[in-house]
Formats: structure tokens, sequence, C-alpha cells
């Protein structure tokens, strides 16, 4: 599988933080045996703190919504 996508859910803050990895980050990212460290990467970038987080990565993205 090939990561595409990545969802952060940020507890501290309440938000969810979806992040479409360009080509160059995709590339940067099979540099890393750990994918988390990789992620650490894009803290400051994404304005999101790693350890207030979980999060997930994805090959295809898709998005359900209830009662907004």
């Amino acid at each position: 599988m090939e990561t595409n996508y990545i969802i952060i859910l940020d507890y501290s803050a309440g938000e969810v933080i979806k992040i479409r990895l360009t080509k160059e980050q995709i590339k940067e990212s099979e540099k890393y045996d750990d994918f988390e460290t990789f992620l650490s990467t894009l803290e400051e970038e994404y304005d999101f703190r790693l350890k207030d987080c979980v999060w997930m990565c994805t090959e295809n993205y898709q998005e359900r919504s209830y009662g907004f």
C-alpha cells in the first residue's frame, strides 16, 4: 500500500487534519524505517504536535459525515 493521505486527529485542539502527500513527500517518506519519524518532520509545516495526536495513513481517501 502506498501512503497518499494522512489523517490526523489532534485531540488537544479538537481538530481533524487531512493531508494529501505530494510526490516529493511520498518519496521522502520512503527513506524512513518508521513512518511516525517521517510524520514528525511535518509537524511544523502543518501545525500539529504528534504527541497530541492519533493518526492513520491510507492509499485512498473517503469521508462520511452525519448530522452536519
